[in-house]
């Protein structure tokens, strides 16, 4: 099987050449699909696999805009169409300065088997630029957004390609950039989701991937008679996903000691309760501050340098800043000092080598597909009202994400389970996604 996996990635990467992100993604569900494939010869004689791993549509293209200083300055936007097959390509919009090719189409292939996993009708995409909105003032960001849509808007639309927010995009973003689609198209659709409640948002979705992350993490526990109640928990990055994983952990009983961000990270041993939570949504969603002001307000511990917390004992850890932030060695420190279940919120946060210590060591470990599906779970159901013109109550939809979250989990379970009782949620995500997605293309035939 190792040959089969050898000669497959091999293709891979001599037609994508350097893009590292998107090999280690392909080859995560490679290592899990080619022996279930050979069992199931009708995807290998199909090629299915090697179809996924091609996108459908790659669109490049140039964003020029003026700053505040009258100089022009000049971006890259894309938008990657990985796959259509159960639906409208479905994905984020990421404005970051490392975004390039490769890491889209890393999460493009990932979002394929994600949306697939929440058994909504949505295909994968993904997109952004790398334009860093950080220091920017509101009417640079404006100007992007708006010369940004102007190109994309000419490939996107309620039935074809649905982009939601990402690193980077918030709801300021969707804002300009719908309001721009809406000037060219002159017309009011679904187009984005992570809108404004006011104009087509839907509830819970700010909140949607943090708390799917702990409900993920939650069904695990489960598995071994056992809860969040109680645990120390330790969470990476202080964006949107950690604000509402740590707000999740602690109303379900958990102990938060941690947020981090680009500068450092932060040791909180009294724990995490709502009003640190709220002060933490504040300085980064209001002040835009660094996560070293949290130190210095409730006197707790900052590593300056150190944007990860994985040294810091646990018994959860919930990784929600960006791919790769847990090497090998992290790893091993976290089963160290006593980690045993890991839930992601961010996509691969985890390198291959790290999710080989966590299998080694029969922790459990919930991959970002599965484990941080919830986000665009509640995105789809953003689209659901918006098509019949309605909103649920908050309520209804934490209802239906919590659901989601159950569902991915058992099936992950139908087919991850080892021989010795183990589940391996990598096995089980990769084939419970894939098999909706292969079947959709068998149907619809070569193209």
């Amino acid at each position: 099987m190792s040959k089969l996996v050898t000669d497959f990635m091999a293709n891979i990467t001599a037609k994508n050449p350097g893009e590292t992100e998107f090999h280690q993604a392909v080859r995560e569900v490679a290592e899990s699909l080619l022996p279930f494939i050979e069992d199931n010869p009708v995807y290998k004689h199909a090629k299915i696999l090697e179809r996924i791993a091609e996108p459908e549509r790659v669109i490049m293209f140039r964003v020029a805009w003026v700053d505040d200083q009258g100089e022009v300055q000049i971006n890259r936007g894309y938008r990657i169409q990985m796959n259509s097959a159960i639906g409208p390509y479905k994905g984020g919009l990421r404005f970051h300065p490392s975004v390039n090719l490769g890491i889209l189409k890393f999460l493009a292939f990932e979002q394929v088997f994600k949306n697939s996993l929440t058994t909504l009708p949505m295909g994968g995409g993904k997109g952004g630029s790398d334009f860093d909105p950080k220091a920017k003032s509101e009417r640079e960001i404006m100007s992007f957004c708006q010369n940004f849509m102007t190109e994309l808007s000419k490939h996107i639309g309620a039935d074809t390609d649905v982009p939601a927010g990402d690193i980077g995009v918030g709801t300021r973003e969707i804002g300009y950039l719908f309001g721009q689609y809406k000037r060219i198209r002159n017309e009011y659709t679904g187009v984005l989701t992570g809108k404004s409640i006011g104009w087509g948002g839907s509830l819970m979705r700010p909140e949607a991937t943090g708390y799917g992350q702990v409900y993920f993490a939650e069904e695990m526990l489960n598995t071994r008679g056992d809860s969040l109640k109680g645990k120390i928990i330790t969470v990476s990055g202080s964006g949107n996903v950690a604000q509402h994983a740590a707000e999740k952990a602690y109303q379900l009983g958990g102990k938060v000691v941690t947020f981090s961000d680009s500068s450092g990270y932060i040791y909180d041993p009294d724990g995490m309760n709502d009003d640190k939570i709220a002060y933490v949504k504040w300085l980064k969603n209001v002040e835009r501050g660094r996560i070293k002001e949290y130190a210095e307000k409730y006197k707790c511990k900052y590593v300056e340098g150190k944007s990860a917390p994985w040294d810091v004992p646990c018994q959860i850890a919930l990784p929600s800043a960006t791919q790769n932030e847990i090497t090998e060695k992290d790893a091993e420190v976290l089963v160290k000092n006593g980690c045993f279940c890991v839930s992601e919120g961010a996509n691969m946060p985890s390198t291959i080598e790290a999710v080989n210590v966590f299998h080694k060591n029969k922790i459990l470990y919930g991959p970002g597909k599965a484990a941080n599906a919830g986000g665009v779970a509640t995105s789809g159901l953003e689209m659901s009202q918006n098509s019949m013109r309605l909103s649920w109550t908050r309520e209804e939809v934490d209802s239906r994400l919590h659901q989601i979250m159950r569902n991915i989990h058992q099936s992950c379970i139908k087919y991850g389970k080892e021989p010795d009782g183990y589940i391996n949620y990598v096995n089980g995500a990769n084939i419970a996604g894939f098999i909706k997605v292969a079947n959709a293309m068998l149907d619809q035939g070569i193209m």
